[in-house]
């Protein structure tokens, strides 16, 4: 008797040790679109507002922060809203087309519903966000193409009145542009021969833009912010390097003055500046799985890992936060998950969950997305993603069939995260391959320059030779 209860016992430890598997799911489980997304704070930090489904449509919602009822303030019914951002404590701008035709036109509603106001709602015009100027009350700068339907010029609107003030003409190649702090317009970005960008600067806006810096397609130059006295900018670059770093530069020559922050394996992505307290907090990067930060502000590092605490083995990012900068909406997401948002309010410490984007997603029927690394053939360290059923290990997966799923671009590249075709393919059993071949962005000059005039050469091979390498660690079926 004793013999047959430890064996028994012995069973129910190996069973509970064994593999655990996913039922087959249906495909809408992966691909079906989240109910609410888009979550945002006003700037007094009372309430928070997202884009939900009415009659089909997406519309915005507002929602008091202390959890009453949520108000719906738009209703539209025949094309889903294209954005939104709050203009103010009490009003919320957002941009529609007319069917489908892409002429995004600017719209306004207070945060009950009332006073609605089309703002620039001329047939055949689109419009553009240039800066929504949320240190100057009632007034936003945009971009619309009325007086040439082929470029954009830039405008102050006053949301009051609706008065439109042309800042400067377009001649025609300009592409993109920036303000300081003050809202002024300082910076424009062109596009010369159809080929070379080139970044005109001018001190006020009673000056016209002149060039200060050309550059070719290999070399990259963007003023992230200007400093807090509007006299220097940061600018993210590789001009005399091989990763994108954070410099602090002169905006009138170009000419750098200080490098801020590189990292030694990454392109830097993006920085973290506050308004409220007028310095630089940090920055961020694309790493192996997911986003890394650096943090220059010691105060900030120390709240981001508070946040961290609250949502333990999830990468997070701040999606939005109020004026103050007291109260945030933070996302969470991971492999195995679309995310959630969150309110987390910085003195009290505390952390609220306000919606699931796919709680339909069951975490332990997805699919882990293990980062990986391996040599082509020439000797270049490539990284990549494998995602295998659940169940499956790079120690146990044997035969697998596999789909290889290249990214396109080619100047783009694959991420770690919650990837729906991913998981599908997983939960229908096959292995699936993705690699940041030679090409791929985030990893330096180096690393896109060398696959110049080898699409389709060693840019190829760096594919067949992740899939030799599934081969050889036995995971992949040769056949």
């Amino acid at each position: 008797m004793k013999k047959l209860l430890l064996f028994a016992a012995a069973a129910a430890v190996l069973a509970s040790c064994a593999p655990k598997t996913a039922p087959e799911l249906p495909m809408e489980t992966f691909f079906r679109n989240s109910e609410k997304t888009g979550y945002q704070i006003s700037p007094d930090g009372r309430y928070f507002s997202y884009m939900a489904p009415y009659e089909s449509r997406r519309n915005i919602f507002v929602q008091p922060v202390d959890g009453k009822q949520a108000v719906r303030i738009t209703s539209e019914t025949e094309r889903d809203l294209a954005g939104y951002f709050w203009a103010g404590d009490n009003r919320i701008l957002y941009l529609k087309d007319t069917g489908g035709d892409e002429n995004y036109q600017l719209y306004g509603v207070n945060i009950d519903g009332s006073d609605p106001k089309a703002y620039t709602a001329i047939p055949g015009v689109r419009t553009q966000i240039i800066d929504p100027l949320e240190e100057i009350d009632s007034l936003i700068i945009i971009g619309t193409n009325q007086r040439n339907p082929m470029i954009f010029d830039p405008y102050r609107l006053n949301l009051n009145t609706g008065e439109m003030t042309m800042l400067c003409e377009n001649p025609g190649d300009i592409q993109g542009w920036q303000t300081d702090h003050d809202g002024r317009l300082r910076v424009a970005y062109a596009i010369v021969d159809g080929v070379n960008s080139q970044i005109r600067y001018r001190e006020t806006e009673a000056e016209p833009f002149r060039p200060v810096l050309t550059t070719n397609f290999k070399k990259s130059v963007s003023f992230a912010a200007f400093t807090p006295d509007n006299k220097q900018v940061y600018a993210v670059t590789n001009l005399g390097r091989d990763k994108v770093a954070l410099v602090l530069m002169d905006p009138a020559t170009c000419e750098e003055i200080e490098q801020l922050y590189v990292n030694d394996k990454y392109d830097l992505d993006n920085i973290w500046y506050s308004d409220a307290q007028k310095k630089l907090l940090g920055v961020s990067y694309t790493g192996h799985k997911g986003t890394a930060r650096h943090f220059f502000d010691k105060a900030t590092g120390e709240m981001f890992g508070r946040m961290e605490k609250h949502l333990r083995g999830y990468a997070i990012g701040i999606a939005g936060s109020n004026k103050a900068e007291d109260k945030y909406i933070v996302y969470a997401g991971g492999d195995r998950t679309m995310g959630t948002y969150y309110f987390y309010d910085v003195e009290a410490d505390t952390m609220t969950k306000l919606a699931d984007l796919a709680p339909w997603i069951e975490e332990e029927q997805m699919a882990e997305m293990i980062p990986i690394n391996y040599t082509s053939r020439d000797g270049l360290e490539i990284e990549g993603y494998l995602t295998l059923p659940v169940g499956k290990t790079v120690h146990n997966a044997k035969n697998l069939p596999v789909v290889v799923n290249p990214h396109g671009g080619p100047w783009a590249r694959d991420y770690w995260g919650f990837n729906p075709e991913a998981q599908f393919l997983a939960n229908r059993g096959y292995a699936v391959l993705q690699m940041n071949f030679r090409g791929s962005t985030g990893f330096g000059r180096k690393f896109t320059e060398i696959a110049y005039g080898k699409w389709g050469q060693t840019m190829q091979d760096d594919i067949t030779d992740g899939v030799n390498w599934l081969i050889g660690k036995g995971i992949a079926d040769p056949a």
